[in-house]
């Protein structure tokens, strides 16, 4: 727990770094005082929006002494270095999914945030969103479930030249996309069974593709079984978010931001709450660990869980064989 304004480096001038640098520079328990970007002229406009100082790379800012906490926002692939270098610099860490893409060096800087004492928070902002929450406070009305459903595609035409769209830099779609399968590990629990497909389309000879179609079925340990499928890019033709849970005393279905509790007798509406401000909340509650010692939403672990489950995906679509857990 601490005392003194916390100082911030945020590695990545994207998206996520945006409302991340907002919502530390609202709070007045935190200041911004570094970024490091992927070119010079864009880390540059980002620094300067904020009141923060540029550096070249990601491996100058970690090895600041005057930064306390490292929050990591850039491609998937750099993630567990960036982790692993801040930690080993005795930094706080704030990193959004995944810790890693391979499953050893996340088990591997977990460990090493535990030995050094500080704090490896792995965003997961999905468990905060109203779908999720909705979600979990419907389950027990439907009794016990035995399948659900949930999609997300993505089409874009054409395919953007991004990080996201290249193979290498996001890594294996489940692991990437890792909230996909850590939202239903935690709704339906442990895993026995996983069986994978992916395919990708117009991959170039540096690894970026056109489309990529990823489905997989989970069984688990309760009886459940579950279909994931993730999609994006140029040859997907209709925009779908849907998740669909079916129990042996009702059903959930959550289409875009609709949702509905379907039993026997009576089919209501379920009001979802917004997925605004989530990146501001998860914040907050970082500061207020730091600060009061007060628990997270979510724990490495957790997060670990997940991204084993999402390699075993991976292994499965390679080998063409269900993996048991």
């Amino acid at each position: 727990m601490l005392d003194d304004q916390i100082q911030i480096g945020i590695v990545g001038t994207g998206y996520a770094a945006k409302l991340r640098a907002e919502s530390f520079g609202r709070d007045e328990r935190s200041r911004v005082v570094a970024i490091a970007g992927h070119t010079p002229e864009k880390t540059a406009t980002f620094s300067q929006t904020y009141q923060a100082q540029a550096v070249d790379s990601w491996q100058q800012l970690v090895a600041r002494e005057d930064i306390d906490l490292v929050v990591i926002c850039t491609i998937n692939s750099d993630h567990g270095a960036i982790a692993k270098a801040a930690l080993q610099n005795h930094k706080h860490v704030v990193v959004e999914y995944p810790l890693a893409l391979d499953v050893a060096a996340a088990e591997e800087i977990i460990a090493l945030a535990k030995t050094q004492n500080r704090l490896l928070h792995v965003e997961h902002i999905e468990l905060l969103g109203g779908l999720h929450q909705a979600l979990k406070q419907y389950l027990p009305q439907v009794g016990s479930p035995f399948y659900a459903r949930y999609s997300t595609m993505n089409p874009q035409r054409p395919a953007p030249r991004r990080w996201t769209y290249n193979q290498e830099m996001f890594g294996f779609p489940l692991c990437g996309a890792l909230s996909r399968i850590h939202r239903l590990t935690d709704l339906f629990g442990t895993v026995e069974t996983i069986s994978c497909q992916n395919r990708y389309w117009g991959t170039d000879p540096e690894s970026f593709f056109q489309v990529c179609l990823c489905t997989a079925q989970i069984r688990f340990t309760s009886g459940a079984i579950a279909e994931v499928s993730y999609g994006k890019g140029e040859t997907l033709w209709q925009n779908e978010r849907k998740f669909e849970v079916h129990a042996d005393k009702g059903g959930l279905i959550f289409d875009k931001d609709d949702g509905v509790l379907i039993q026997a007798e009576e089919t209501t509406k379920i009001e979802v709450g917004s997925r605004r401000g989530l990146f501001a909340k998860d914040t907050g509650m970082v500061l207020d660990h730091l600060y009061m010692g007060t628990p997270l939403y979510v724990s490495p672990t957790e997060s670990l869980y997940a991204l084993k489950v999402a390699d075993a995906a991976r292994r499965s679509a390679q080998i063409k064989e269900t993996i048991v857990m």
